[in-house]
């Protein structure tokens, strides 16, 4: 796949989560306490959302569609592959499983920030704008 349908793709697939965080199930009874508590809850019962984390997945979805359709996927991988490593590490702390307050991510939210950073370092540093075709020279000449 290339870099530029993977921007799309991530695109199409935060725009999904971020849709989805709009209908979420009421939060787990353990849910650290957060100062932003308008649309609480949790994505398939799974992992925690709110208003504003919903909103972030939103960005990163136009973001990626942008990215996509103009031509900067390897930035936008090199973008989240940094942001998205954060929000790992941020979520590994407990003093900041809610981004102090504002976003939760803490629980099954960390494994998948962690995946997405590690897809997004793949395509945004390793493989980057690089399309690699395999051409069979006709009749074994090159």
């Amino acid at each position: 796949m290339s870099t530029r349908t993977a921007a799309l793709v991530f695109g199409i697939v935060f725009a999904v989560i971020g849709i989805l965080g709009f209908m979420p199930a009421p939060p787990a009874p353990d849910a650290p306490a957060l100062t932003m508590e308008h649309g609480h809850g949790m994505i398939l019962g799974m992992f925690p959302t709110n208003t504003a984390h919903n909103v972030v997945h939103l960005l990163f979805a136009l973001l990626g569609i942008a990215a996509w359709a103009g031509g900067w996927s390897r930035t936008y991988f090199q973008v989240l592959a940094v942001s998205y490593g954060l929000l790992t590490v941020l979520g590994l702390i407990p003093a900041t499983q809610t981004t102090f307050g504002l976003i939760p991510i803490w629980g099954n939210d960390v494994f998948l920030h962690g995946a997405a950073a590690v897809a997004a370092a793949y395509f945004g540093f390793v493989r980057g704008n690089v399309d690699v075709t395999h051409h069979t020279p006709a009749h074994g000449r090159v």
